[in-house]
């Protein structure tokens, strides 16, 4: 069994969760979703060929679930992936499994052994029955152009079952995107082969769990570091009595690199500012961070100025990258944006980064989705 219906009524009991009508129909369809995986036996195992079954087992129907930011989407997809006892299962960041897609086929087509898509698919579907993906979004032609014959091999050949959350439902997916005819047949395999469940309650959790608090602390010390520390919990349900125990991450980077995420929980994620600019990082770092968290607490900024200049241009590259991403940053400063870097040169090259950084302060800023173009 896969206790996700169990898992969900205990947060509900504790105060953790309100009660929502359109996350208890998900949770129960996650439910039986989770009992359909348990249930079923993998194609070569031992109760497999018990059975005498000769083709593979009929594949368990998926799940695509989408919403606006904060309905609660993240939350269910690590309570039902937590809860699903199997060992062949994989979940990722959507933008970084087509990354690595397009790897796979470019060492495939190394090879020159004709079409590079069914090894690609085969390799795949070898590593995990089930596929869960946070934030489907399609933004590029390279990955519309072969997104339905890949998932059309992993889900009806292959049996794989997919479980994904987004900010959009399926047929606003590359939305006016170039060529997009390429890509309506994925789109139809989608609403063929997983069940689309929207997620648009009355409540935005995480914006409510910031609660109208600032999220610009100044100056850098005690209290500025506990009021962000609050909202790390308060934004995490993580219990601050076992603060000791946060979990950190290692984030994959293209090109084979990792970087090391202190604090990782449900989607936000906490570094210093020495750690994120201090040290040699480039867009990609950034990037990477942008795609996965879709809250980032930085503590630590001090003030900018020439004699930090390779820090202060970092530091630009890192918020725009939060930005285009529509990330939340909360963050300790030893001063407001627009008093973090107050003269000198380069004082005039940063006025971008402090309009961008007062408008991550607002309503409409703040209540945009993850990665959304809103």
């Amino acid at each position: 069994m896969s206790n996700v219906l169990a898992r969900y009524e205990e947060l509900l009991a504790s105060g953790e969760l309100r009660a929502d009508p359109d996350q208890r129909s998900t949770v129960k369809r996650l439910d039986a979703l989770g009992d359909a995986l348990v249930a079923q036996p993998a194609k070569g195992s031992l109760l497999w060929r018990m059975l005498g079954r000769g083709p593979a087992p009929a594949p368990v129907r998926g799940l695509y679930m989408w919403g606006g930011v904060g309905r609660g989407k993240s939350m269910l997809m690590d309570l039902f992936y937590e809860s699903v006892p199997l060992q062949a299962k994989r979940r990722v960041h959507f933008h970084e499994f087509m990354l690595e897609v397009h790897d796979r086929l470019r060492a495939e087509r190394v090879k020159e052994r004709g079409d590079p898509i069914p090894p690609v698919v085969e390799a795949i579907a070898a590593e995990a029955r089930l596929l869960a993906f946070d934030e489907m979004v399609v933004n590029n032609m390279a990955d519309a152009a072969i997104l339905s014959r890949l998932f059309t091999g992993l889900i009806v050949d292959a049996g794989v079952t997919v479980v994904t959350t987004s900010n959009r439902p399926p047929q606003d997916l590359y939305k006016d995107g170039l060529n997009r005819e390429l890509f309506l047949p994925f789109i139809d395999l989608i609403e063929q082969r997983l069940d689309v469940l929207s997620l648009n309650g009355p409540t935005d959790y995480r914006l409510e769990r910031l609660g109208g608090f600032p999220v610009w602390y100044t100056p850098n010390g005690t209290d500025a570091s506990a009021a962000v520390s609050q909202a790390f919990f308060r934004l995490t349900d993580f219990p601050p009595e076992d603060k000791a125990h946060v979990p950190s991450a290692d984030i994959a980077i293209h090109g084979g690199r990792t970087i090391h995420v202190p604090k990782s929980v449900k989607g936000v994620a906490v570094f210093s500012f020495k750690r994120l600019c201090a040290e040699a990082r480039g867009a990609a770092d950034y990037l990477a961070i942008a795609r996965n968290y879709h809250t980032v607490i930085v503590v630590g900024i001090p003030l900018l100025g020439p004699e930090k200049r390779n820090e202060a241009s970092r530091f630009k590259v890192l918020i725009d990258a939060l930005y285009e991403h529509k990330v939340k940053l909360l963050a300790t400063a030893d001063a407001d944006p627009a008093r973090l870097y107050p003269e000198g040169d380069g004082a005039f090259e940063f006025e971008r980064t402090v309009s961008r950084l007062m408008e991550m302060q607002s309503h409409d800023y703040l209540a945009a989705g993850h990665g959304s173009d809103e």
